[in-house]
């Protein structure tokens, strides 16, 4: 491996700390172990001199290669012992003491002492034996294997960390997906800043490795636009930073000749002098050293040039640029798929068409989602690809990853550069990552948390605390380029994903991955090496947003024995999280065979308890069971010595603590958010000295940790709730927090219980303990919820509070003054919710003496002030203050009672959002930057002081009851425009009149107007070019649309109604050709669609389309019509559209017949007709060549025969027939060979044969309650079949007969309604089901007693089981069920129930490792039993 060397130094460095550690030292009191220790790190030393020699002989010699295995497996046995030798030691001392002595204080000062009178006892001293050996016989190995010393490193060491240098010409035959970058680094190098102070400015290009900041550079560089630059100059820098060399390099740049001068000096001189006077442009291509001495050395002759003079400097890293002074920053991002797919094109079909290439779409997508807008990445596989003809080449290498192509591409040497590059303390953090898996967004808290439990973070001089320590690991590897802001969560980060690949070649053989089927299919002696394991939990088992892992999915780390990581990755799929649950006896007979674990991670699975015998992993440094179901934790956890982070976030189950949570003395994150059943603190929390993170501090009523229990953790830090505070008696308990030297709080949130208004408060006490309860300047988020006093205390809004960015006032329901906030120079975000008292907010808001108050505020949002009458912030004499300059958002949510005007002057603002204020006269005020406005309840809208607005794109204006100085021009550029409820306003819009009609409104492309009774119709004036979207609603009156439809609106694509009780049709003249769809709902008098007795544009032929006039045929694609009772035709003409694609209507129970003319469209793909009971007729036939791909047709009563010629839908996918009890018969031969979903249901009167057999294509069949179908087809049915629901004997029997088990695709089977069965499956009459099974659902089965322990022991694949309503059903498989299954639903069964009583029935053992379990919800619910 030929990271061996990298990994293994950084790796041995941080053992040898830990081996001459102070603790470690005192804990070997005797003097045979000190000196076996000394020995170990002697030894050790020795082998690491010849770790570059072994690094170069191994990529030629495996035996090399099998030693350096071997001693990176010692070096992680050894610091096992050395941490199973501190942690038993601990142990026994901790117990000792816990013995004879109540105090903690006692256990620290004896610590030390006593560690030597019991280091006889201690079970380590044979594996430090073992490990003596080892070294002994590595060192032996060493010899015989001629590895030697070598100083500084080898000729092809050094090679391996370089680059070829690069030029200003570029090699590319064309730059793609560049140009706005390049536009903006050129008005970087092009614009002059007054703020310069220099004569010349650094720009740097920062980005990971291969992402194109060279050539960004060269195109910078041989623009036109910079040609007014004289001199210029290329350098390309690479790793060593001489700056000899590179002034050499910059003079002979711009001299163009050869520079034989030896000393920096003379050189720098004649830089100077080439350089004075004149505004130059230097790149400096490839940086890596960030030396501020040797920048600082290098830039002195730049000091000579003329203003305005520039320096490209291209860097992995932003602290590299960091160091060369004030720089601008340009961050490039990754190609889009297109520009990706174009550089691959460009170098592997050179000037051919790539479109001759087969499978064309195929190639592209594999070859975007294997370089993942990477250019070098594109690039590299573009000229492998290109020098290849075959096919079956091409297959090979988009198979593989472009990681395993090292010696065909440059891309992994490239990334590798930059894990060369990294620090010792960075090389293991980094290759740690490979743990994650590829586009997984992670958090820095979650990453460096991980690091520590790992030992990953190394104790610094200065002693830094490992947490912050590891948020600058975390920075530092951000400013490498190796980690990347997520765009979709400015909080989260991701890898690219040959990033990922480089963790994981850093990573070799320790990190494993449970659903990496490399991984998984290691060779077993592989597993030996493996330290680290995760895995993605488990999707969906039963089709019901379950997710279960089960004890199969674990085997493989049988084979692990020395696991230090169990690490569950949760991948957020969608908004809502699906329940994870997980088998008991992973947590139970599993992981307590794992004894080294270091990281231990059950979050989010819904486990009910936790075992006694986690205490036995001695080892566990990190513990999480956030979001689990827990009520306690077993005291046993109160013995793992050395856990330092215990993460129970969201579990709203907990009740309490472990009481002697003291024992925890290592213990420094304890996140307890969200644990809201939690009422107190453990007094033994006192003893948790190292505590740095302290989610909530909960004060006990009367028991518990009191508030002034606070003062024992002077260095929390992050992010800290005290909650409880109404059970403070004595104020003074605040003062004894000593919240204000606590400085490395960031968050902070204090809580009283919600209290009703009625409720008896003791305001002076609580303004006491809120004044008392100031914080350290240093805070940045502050919340305070519930507090009962009437005023704030002054230290609130105090301009001292420099950093305070965000500020939530909530459910302070007694206050009736806002505190001076205005000062507060940071503060973005403003919250004011639920203040009940709250009726005025003045000038007194601003601050004293403040004249521009809330200089950063971006966001503010009052919510719920039921008495907020005026909103005052300037009074007469303070028009100079200039409040909210930078406003940006502004939120005001019931307040019934407000009235009076806005801020007059908000030139930032961008959205105003403002509801349910119904006394509320809203003057826009001065907004130039509003974009997005909503008004939904209030009394009067004028626009006085809004002047037109250039930037406003979406009005929504609701239930106003006035509007004042309406002028339509001042919205000119409103793209989306809602008016409902403003009924007076929409008829006067509407009429036209000059200034305020909505045909001012040219940019206007989508509209709704709804709630307005009296509105009659469109008049034409309403109607606009730009037009593509009408939406009506509600409006009771109205009876036609306009005529001027057709002629205004060329680009109106889609018209909805809903809603309009007085409209019977639609004139088909009034609606342009532009038309695409027509979506009706709910016009309880409409009887036809489109009425085309005025105006026909369809000839006689169907498939002839004759257009009379492009302004009078529709090219309508989608119909859609859903409860209109009254509805008895669609179109008057009897034809329909010949472009319809689409069509679908619901619940119109007057509709009788599709079409007059008995035919569809043939351009119609997806036909829907749901509950139409009168239905008699779709069409007389389907024509041979139509594009349907889906019928669905459900619940027409009196529908009794479909179309003739269904079986010539070459294209159809999908049918579904249901609930259609006269249909008789299918036409013969019904089903097309394409076909792949069949459903037919309650279709009680449908007889004759359903000929399936044939249709090889057939996926998904259901037969439910059609008694009449005559089955089994002769041909039997397709064994590609995925998924089967049948019910009755009809269905039943035949299958029976012909055999399950040749559908050797399926994978769901469900079964209703089978009477006779008394097991299942039916073993005795030749039932053998499918091995591939995933999922079986049976049901109705009422002689049912047992399941078939011969019929389930096949089923190998088997995860999900569910039994319903089986009134006899008793027992399970005899032999139990098979080791696959994840999830088991049995309900109605209730015979059943008290035989699977969680531990006491005599079911229960043949169910408890299932990791879902549901039977009957009184008994069993998730693994917990129900009272």
């Amino acid at each position: 491996m030929p990271v061996a060397e990298l990994f293994l130094s950084a790796f041995l460095q941080a053992l040898f700390e830990k081996l001459m550690s102070p603790q470690l030292l005192k804990l070997a009191g005797q003097e045979g172990v000190r000196a076996k220790l000394k020995k170990w790190e002697e030894t050790l030393k020795t082998i690491e001199a010849v770790l570059i020699d072994a690094e170069e002989k191994q990529l030629s010699d495996r035996a090399v290669k099998l030693w350096l295995d071997d001693l990176r497996d010692l070096a992680y046995d050894a610091e096992d012992i050395l941490d199973e030798f501190a942690a038993e030691a601990g142990l026994r001392l901790l117990k000792k003491h816990e013995a004879s002595s109540s105090t903690f204080r006692s256990l620290i000062q004896g610590f030390s002492s006593g560690a030597s009178s019991i280091m006889a006892g201690i079970s380590t001293r044979p594996k430090m034996e073992e490990i003596s050996s080892r070294l002994e016989e590595l060192c032996e190995r060493r010899t015989d294997l001629g590895l030697e010393k070598i100083a500084g490193g080898s000729a092809h060491t050094a090679a391996v960390r370089q680059r070829p240098p690069t030029t200003c010409l570029t090699s590319e035959p064309a730059v793609y997906g560049r140009d706005t970058e390049k536009a903006r680094v050129l008005d970087m190098v092009l614009k002059n800043d007054p703020c310069d102070a220099a004569n010349f400015r650094v720009i740097a290009l920062v980005g990971m490795g291969g992402i194109g900041k060279t050539t960004l550079a060269q195109e910078v560089y041989n623009d036109k636009r910079v040609e007014d630059f004289k001199p210029k100059a290329w350098v390309c820098v690479s790793d060593d930073f001489d700056v000899l060399r590179i002034s050499k390099a910059i003079l002979e740049s711009i001299t163009l000749s050869s520079c034989d001068l030896k000393d920096l000096n003379s050189v720098q001189l004649k830089l100077k002098e080439a350089l004075l006077k004149k505004k130059f442009f230097i790149v400096l291509d490839d940086v890596w050293d960030k030396k501020y001495e040797l920048w600082h050395a290098l830039k002195s002759p730049f000091m000579a040039g003329a203003p305005g003079s520039r320096i490209i400097v291209t860097t992995r890293s932003r602290d590299v640029a960091s160091k060369m002074g004030p720089v601008k920053y340009y961050g490039l991002k990754l190609l889009s798929d297109d520009d990706c797919w174009s550089v691959f094109v460009a170098h592997a079909f050179d000037s051919r068409d790539a479109g001759t290439h087969g499978n064309f779409e195929s190639t592209r997508q594999r070859v975007v989602e294997k370089c993942k807008g990477l250019p070098l990445a594109a690039r590299a596989l573009g000229g492998l690809l290109g020098s290849k003809q075959r096919v079956d080449e091409w297959e090979a290498i988009l198979d593989s990853k472009i990681w395993d192509l090292e010696d065909e591409t440059e891309v992994p040497s490239v990334l590798k550069l930059s894990y060369h590059h990294l620090p010792s303390h960075l090389k293991r953090c980094f290759a740690y990552c490979a743990i994650l898996p590829k586009d997984y967004e992670f958090q820095e808290e979650e990453l460096v948390l991980l690091w520590i439990a790992e030992g990953l973070i190394q104790q610094s001089k200065d002693r830094k605390q490992a947490d912050d320590l590891g948020s600058e690991y975390f920075h530092d590897l951000l400013s490498r380029s190796l980690f990347q802001k997520s765009s979709n969560s400015g909080s989260k980060f991701v890898m690219h994903d040959l990033v990922h690949d480089l963790a994981q070649w850093a990573s070799g053989e320790t990190c494993f991955r449970l659903d990496d089927q490399f991984s998984v299919d290691r060779q077993p002696n592989v597993f030996e090496k493996v330290r680290h394991s995760s895995y993605v939990r488990s999707g969906d088992c039963d089709g019901m947003g379950v997710r279960c892992d089960g004890m199969n999915k674990f085997k493989v780390l049988d084979k692990v024995e020395n696991l230090r990581t169990f690490l569950p990755i949760f991948v957020e799929e969608c908004f809502f999280s699906p329940a994870g649950y997980i088998s008991p006896m992973v947590i139970s007979d599993l992981l307590p065979k794992c004894k080294k674990l270091r990281v231990l991670s059950l979050g989010r699975y819904r486990i009910s308890e936790v075992p006694t015998s986690i205490g036995c992993l001695k080892h566990l440094r990190y513990l999480n069971f956030s979001e689990s179901w827990i009520k306690c934790l077993p005291e046993a956890i109160t013995s793992l010595f050395n856990l330092e982070i215990l993460i129970l976030s969201d579990c709203r189950l907990l009740l309490k603590l472990p009481s002697s949570i003291g024992n925890l003395v290592n213990l420094y994150h304890l996140d307890i958010d969200g644990a809201n059943r939690l009422c107190e603190l453990p007094l033994g929390m006192k003893e948790l000295k190292c505590l740095r993170t302290l989610t909530n501090f909960i004060v006990g009523k009367d028991s518990g940790c009191a508030l002034k229990d606070l003062k024992n953790w002077k260095f929390l830090r992050g992010r800290l709730c005290i909650s409880g505070l109404e059970n403070v008696i004595d104020s003074q308990e605040a003062n004894e927090a000593l919240l204000r030297v606590k400085k490395d709080l960031e968050v902070l949130k204090l809580e009283w219980r919600a209290r009703r208004d009625g409720d008896s408060v003791d305001e002076v006490r609580e303004k006491n303990i809120l004044d008392m309860l100031k914080p350290h300047g240093n805070i940045k988020r502050l919340v305070i919820n519930s507090y009962g006093g009437t005023r704030f205390p002054s230290w609130i809004g105090d301009p001292s509070f420099s950093n305070v960015a965000v500020l939530i006032l909530k459910n302070c329901r007694r206050s009736t003054s806002l505190p001076s906030l205005g000062q507060l120079c940071s503060l973005k975000d403003l919250t004011i919710v639920r203040m009940s008292a709250l009726k005025g907010i003045g000038s007194e808001i601003n601050g004293e003496c403040c004249s521009k108050p809330f200089p950063s505020l971006q966001t503010l949002y009052f919510e719920d002030l039921q008495v907020w009458e005026k909103w005052e912030p300037n009074t007469e004499n303070d028009e100079h203050v200039q409040a909210f300059p930078r406003l940006q958002k502004l939120f005001i949510h019931k307040c019934p009672k407000l009235s009076g005007r806005l801020p007059n002057h908000l030139p930032s603002l961008e959205k105003i959002v403002i509801t349910e204020c119904r006394q509320l006269v809203i003057s826009l005020p001065s907004v130039p930057a509003l974009c997005k406005l909503k008004i939904d309840g209030c009394k009067r809208l004028v626009c006085d002081g809004l002047s037109e607005s250039k930037s406003l794109n979406k009005m929504t204006l609701w239930n106003i009851s006035e509007f004042e100085n309406w002028s339509s021009q001042k919205f000119q550029n409103v793209e989306h425009l809602e008016i409902v409820g403003c009924e007076g306003f929409v008829n006067e819009i509407c009429l036209g009149k000059p200034l305020q009609g909505l045909h001012s409104l040219t940019c206007l492309k989508d509209l709704l107007i709804g709630n307005c009774p009296t509105f009659v119709s469109l008049p034409k004036a309403c109607f606009l070019s730009n037009l593509r979207k009408i939406t009506i609603e509600d409006c009771c009156a109205l009876t036609s649309l306009t005529d001027g439809m057709i002629h205004n609106n060329v680009r109106l694509e889609v018209l909805r109604i809903k809603g309009c009780h007085s409209l019977t049709s639609i004139s088909r003249g009034q609606l342009p050709s532009s038309l695409k769809s027509i979506d009706i709902r709910h016009c309880e008098t409409l009887q036809c669609v489109l009425d085309d007795r005025e105006n026909s544009c369809t000839s006689s032929s169907v498939l002839e389309k004759t257009i009379n006039s492009s302004s009078t045929c529709l090219d309508l694609e989608s119909l859609s019509v859903f409860r209109c009772p009254l509805l008895t035709c669609l179109w008057t003409g009897g034809w329909l559209p010949v472009t319809l694609k689409r069509l679908e209507i619901w619940c119109c129970y007057n509709f009788k017949v599709l079409t007059s003319e008995c035919q569809l469209p043939v351009a119609i793909e997806e036909l829907t007709i749901s509950n139409c009971s009168n239905l008699e007729s779709i069409a007389e036939r389907f024509y041979d060549d139509a594009c349907l791909r889906s019928i669905l047709i459900s619940s027409c009563d009196n529908l009794k025969s479909l179309p003739k010629g269904l079986n010539n839908l070459s294209h159809l996918h999908r049918i579904s027939i249901e609930g259609c009890h006269n249909l008789v018969s299918l036409p013969e031969d019904a089903l097309p060979s394409s076909v792949v979903d069949v459903s037919i249901e309650e279709c009680d009167k449908l007889k004759g044969p359903l000929p399936t057999g044939k249709i090889s294509s057939l996926q998904e069949l259901s037969l439910k309650k059609c008694p009449g179908i005559v089955f089994f087809p002769e041909e039997g049915l397709s064994t590609n079949l995925t998924y089967l629901e049948i019910s009755g004997a009809n269905i039943y029997k035949p299958l029976v007969n012909w055999g399950f088990h040749k559908l050797t695709s399926l994978r769901k089977l469900c079964i209703n309604g089978c009477s006779d069965a008394v097991s299942f499956p039916e073993v005795e009459k030749g039932v053998i089901l499918p091995t591939s099974l995933t999922w079986i659902r049976i049901s109705d089965f009422p002689k049912l007693e047992r399941l078939s322990s011969k019929g389930f022991h096949y089923l190998v694949s088997l995860e999900s089981l569910e039994v319903f309503s089986c009134p006899n059903f008793t027992s399970f498989p005899e032999a139990g069920f098979p080791s696959s299954l994840l999830s088991l639903k049995i309900i109605g069964c209730p015979l059943l129930g008290n035989k699977c009583r969680k531990d006491k029935g005599q079911e229960w053992p043949k169910i408890a490792y299932i990791p879902y379990v549901v039977i009957d919800p009184k008994f069993i619910r998730h693994q917990q039993e129900v009272a």
